[in-house]
């Protein structure tokens, strides 16, 4: 499988023009696949499989700030990220893209589902934050250490703890500035945009709201409150996982993804205009 990454120069209304690196492997259906926090290493064997297992082209943009790309000051919202990956889609002369997301990128998911684009046929939010879920919040990412997010993030924490002190100097300088675009993107920063529980509601694009059962970044009820805010959105639980279902538990990501898009597909080419 041939793996390519390239720079796209994209413009956006009110930001300018924005540079944005682009990683593409496989040949097919369309997915943009939209990394978290962690950074654009959190998805990039979740794209190997993905492409593998489904025939598929699969595009992950590294938000820009993160993996030591520069970001242009104006761009500083998630909102912005969305506008971004709309024009991006637009550049590539992309149709039926099913768009999935974890974490902070399926906020950007529903973001860009929000603001709506013929180019999208579904959109897939992975233990996504954003909207406001009373008596659920998402955990302050800000005022943990890694060990604790580590905790909180995983089924079995014990396999995934990392020895930040080990890290090469290099690689802690890009956790470093993934942490500081992280705090640019999110204004408030709490991991929740208090206006997006309302504007979701006009999302009419078909949403499947997957869910890691051992998440504690925010709880499978905050990702139920999710998908109630959304017409006709499916919410699914994983097992046996927690934020990171696509680094814990790849293969049943992989499997309710795959159903999901097939169903999809198998839907337009009959006239039937449904989700699963």
């Amino acid at each position: 499988m041939t793996i390519t990454s390239t720079t796209h120069v994209l413009t956006v209304d009110g930001i300018g023009p924005v540079e944005v690196t682009v990683t593409e492997r496989g040949q097919g259906r369309p997915f943009l696949l939209l990394h978290g926090g962690g950074g654009p290493q959190t998805v990039s064997g979740f794209a190997d499989l993905l492409a593998e297992a489904e025939n598929a082209r699969v595009i992950t943009p590294t938000h820009p700030g993160f993996g030591g790309t520069p970001r242009a000051e104006a761009l500083d919202t998630i909102r912005g990220l969305a506008a971004l990956y709309i024009a991006l889609l637009d550049q590539l002369d992309l149709t039926d893209v099913t768009v999935a997301g974890n974490s902070i990128g399926g906020w950007i998911t529903a973001e860009m589902a929000v603001l709506g684009s013929d180019r999208i046929s579904g959109v897939v939010l992975v233990d996504a934050v954003g909207i406001e879920v009373p008596g659920h919040p998402v955990a302050d990412f800000f005022a943990l250490t890694m060990d604790q997010v580590t905790q909180l993030a995983y089924h079995d924490p014990d396999s995934f703890r990392i020895d930040t002190a080990a890290m090469p100097a290099a690689q802690r300088e890009i956790m470093a500035g993934n942490r500081a675009a992280l705090a640019a993107y999110d204004e408030t920063p709490s991991g929740v945009d208090r206006t997006l529980r309302d504007r979701v509601q006009a999302i009419r694009l078909p949403a499947l709201v997957l869910w890691g059962d051992s998440d504690q970044i925010a709880d499978p009820d905050y990702g139920r409150g999710y998908a109630a805010a959304i017409p006709g959105a499916r919410f699914q639980l994983l097992t046996g996982t927690g934020h990171l279902p696509q680094i814990e538990t790849p293969q049943q990501l992989l499997a309710a993804i795959s159903a999901f898009a097939g169903f999809r597909a198998a839907s337009r080419a009959g006239g039937v205009d449904a989700a699963p």
